[in-house]
């Protein structure tokens, strides 16, 4: 079994580490590859900075209708390989394929969002501020970026911010997640065969905390993007401060689904249901906590019958609607969790746990779960647990179901179902969370608009996608010039 390779200053080059992890399918525990790991991986990372360095010092000047040109290349590659790509993602993630082209689709949207990048840059500019005398800002890259990605989309998280960090005229470097490294390595073989790109413009470094660590502490990095938990999203953030970078470090999350007594329950169920178990679970903007306010009975009893028959498996099998979580070690945590809940006087309502597969007995299985009647204050009710759980929450009003949201840590999405236009403008204003959703079970920005996060699922300023991200990667340049006619050349 081969050992991954980096690439560093337009080529592929092993590591200078010795150690290397196994990364398994999680659908079967099948060995898929190896990642270089271990303490010597800084070194990689550190060789691909200062050959980023270099090549951004160059393509800083390159025009940037030029700059924007490979993007256009890249689009296309990425749409030629998508089934290729989605298949490598289901294998080594185990999210079914239909999730996998849907990924990819998003990432290939922020493609040609930052194909725009040469007008999302233009600024300002003011005659005669006095007279005689003109202002203007002028946007300039601002060195080496680095990124950290997660294992859950590996596919699409890089490129909400690739393309834009060369595009405004940097140099990129990532470290995909130890988990899922085959798909941004499959990546970067299409870069390297099919696109003419300054060497060293685009690295690819593996590893673990040492490369992360090598990235967040070198001088020659100027920012830092980074998706994961919220614990490890505080450590960038301190740290990359630390060391005087701009850092965007997306946490994690705990979104709650508020249902109205007006939503239609066939839809509403259908939707939900998808936001919980779509990837597993795995995702930064699946419905966490569903609060159903005055409900009867009747939302919870169609929510837990149509959680029964959404079928688990391997990913590519198109009759599966959920794959495997990640490992083996997220299986047993998320298993603790749900028993945890019932001890902690949670109703189980639906038990995944232990899910018998025919053939798929090692992988990671849970089925989709319910726990009825969450008490507040316990572990279940702060964890975010990441995985295949719904909680119900109830609340007899919304103005409660509000309050319970906004003084939760968490602020990544927020979504309500009802018909009532009062209830859903009420709700969008009110509600502390980044990405608000009005009868919709996963309220995920497309490429124009910038990933928003609150509160402890976003450290930072200036998020992922769209603007925000045209924004992050440069920095501003005030002029303020003044050429009198004493001073014009003479002809």
């Amino acid at each position: 079994m081969r050992v991954l390779q980096n690439y560093i200053n337009g080529e592929w080059a092993s590591s200078k580490s010795s150690q290397s992890v196994d990364v398994h399918n999680p659908a079967n525990q099948e060995v898929i590859s190896k990642v270089p790991f271990g303490e010597e991986t800084a070194q990689d990372m550190n060789a691909a900075i200062e050959f980023a360095h270099q090549a951004y010092l160059e393509w800083k000047d390159v025009p940037t209708m030029q700059r924007i040109q490979p993007l256009f290349k890249l689009k296309t590659l990425l749409e030629n390989h998508k089934e290729e790509i989605a298949k490598l993602i289901t294998e080594e993630c185990g999210k079914t394929y239909g999730e996998s082209l849907g990924e990819l689709q998003r990432a290939i949207e922020n493609v040609e969002v930052a194909c725009g990048s040469h007008v999302l840059m233009q600024t300002e500019f003011s005659e005669n501020i006095a007279r005689g005398i003109d202002e203007f800002m002028i946007r300039q890259p601002l060195g080496v970026s680095g990124c950290i990605t997660p294992f859950n989309f590996p596919g699409m998280i890089p490129f909400w911010f690739l393309p834009y960090a060369i595009a405004t005229g940097n140099a990129f470097v990532i470290k995909p997640s130890e988990k899922v490294p085959m798909t941004m390595q499959y990546v970067f073989d299409l870069i390297d065969k099919e696109m003419d790109l300054p060497k060293g413009l685009l690295s690819l470094v593996h590893g673990g905390k040492d490369a992360v660590d090598a990235m967040l502490q070198h001088p020659k990095v100027k920012t830092i993007s980074f998706v994961g938990s919220t614990d490890v999203a505080r450590y960038i953030y301190s740290e990359g401060a630390k060391y005087g970078k701009r850092v965007q470090a997306q946490g994690g999350a705990k979104n709650p689904v508020v249902i109205m007594p007006d939503a239609d329950i066939e839809m509403t169920t259908k939707i939900i249901i998808d936001s919980v178990y779509g990837c597993a679970g795995q995702r930064c903007l699946a419905a966490s906590v569903i609060v159903p306010v005055g409900d009867n009975g009747q939302f919870k009893e169609s929510l837990v019958e149509a959680a029964k028959v959404h079928s688990i498996g391997y990913g590519m099998d198109e009759s599966i609607k959920m794959g495997p979580v990640i490992t083996p070690e997220s299986k047993t945590r998320i298993e603790h969790l749900i028993g945890k809940g019932v001890d902690e006087g949670a109703k189980l309502l639906l038990d995944g746990r232990n899910p018998k597969l025919d053939g798929l007995e090692k992988g990671n299985f849970i089925g989709p779960t319910i726990l009825g009647d969450v008490p507040m204050g316990g572990e279940i009710f702060e964890t975010e647990i990441f995985g295949p759980v719904m909680s119900l929450i109830d609340f007899n009003e919304l103005d409660t179901a509000i309050d319970f949201i906004n003084k939760g840590r968490y602020g990544n999405m927020a979504c309500i179902f009802t018909q009532d236009g009062l209830s859903a403008r009420k709700f969008r204003s009110e509600a502390m969370a980044g990405n608000i959703g009005i009868n919709i079970g996963v309220a995920a920005p497309v490429a124009m608009f910038p990933f928003s996060g609150w509160k402890e699922s976003f450290f930072g300023d200036l998020h992922g996608q769209g603007r925000h991200a045209i924004e992050f990667f440069t920095q501003t340049k005030v002029v303020i010039e003044r050429w009198p006619k004493s001073w014009s050349r003479k002809f």
